[in-house]
């Protein structure tokens, strides 16, 4: 799958069915040394004249399907504001 295709779809916590953010406004986090994707980076809020915005990680081996417009997520413990 391009990232163009991922990119449109909306992360969805499958326990709470609500809507974490879209994988468009996410950065990855990349393991250096084998290049596998770690965990995507959301921003949560908006970001007022400069002002550091708080981010969601979603660590990936969380994501338990990638449907034609969203991707399912079980949130458990993998969740957590920087």
């Amino acid at each position: 799958m391009r990232w163009s295709e991922f990119a449109e779809k909306e992360l969805i916590d499958v326990g709470g069915g609500e809507r974490i953010g879209s994988v468009g406004q996410a950065d990855l986090l990349i393991d250096p040394e084998t290049g596998e994707i770690r965990s995507m980076l959301l921003p949560v809020g908006s970001s007022w004249f400069g002002k550091r915005q708080e981010v969601r990680e979603v660590i990936w081996s969380h994501i338990k399907k990638i449907g034609p417009e969203m991707v399912i997520v079980e949130r458990g413990n993998g969740f957590f504001y920087k």
